[in-house]
């Protein structure tokens, strides 16, 4: 439904495959504006817009699924984006892409009331305040039991 191929046996082998072909694609389109007098800048603004954006769309979904090598191959598109100037060379690895659009997307659904998530977080827990556990990303406590299925 997100357009995100994972597997039966939960790769994303495809996917990565798909994103790494589509990066190619753009890049040889950018190569040809760049013959036609596109300056780099622009070129840096349309390649973040474009393959940086398919990068990390619907990345919470599938990144727990890749492999160090998946995460590699990419890496590589990003790298090889930078030697040759379609991205800036301060754009971080691809790892860092994703945990950045991660807590784009949940942080802004937490702070924004009007955000259309907003109203299926439940409230923060004052219980795991009194702990002293590991650092996660959210404060928000479990929502309350309603059904067998969910006492199983």
């Amino acid at each position: 439904m997100l357009g995100v191929s994972i597997e039966n046996n939960f790769s994303v082998a495809q996917h990565v495959q798909r994103l790494v072909n589509a990066s190619a694609q753009m890049v040889y389109a950018l190569r040809v504006l760049r013959t036609r007098g596109l300056g780099d800048d622009v070129q840096q603004h349309v390649y973040r817009a474009t393959v940086v954006a398919r990068l990390t769309y619907a990345v919470s979904a599938w990144y727990g699924l890749t492999k160090a090598a998946y995460r590699k191959r990419i890496d590589s598109v990003l790298d090889r984006a930078r030697r040759h100037g379609y991205c800036p060379l301060d754009l971080p690895v691809f790892d860092e892409l994703c945990k950045i659009a991660n807590d784009e997307l949940f942080g802004r659904a937490m702070r924004l009331s009007s955000h259309v998530l907003h109203a299926l977080i439940p409230p923060q827990s004052s219980a795991s305040q009194r702990y002293n556990l590991r650092h996660r990303p959210h404060l928000p406590q479990l929502p309350s039991h309603t059904t067998l299925l969910s006492d199983s």
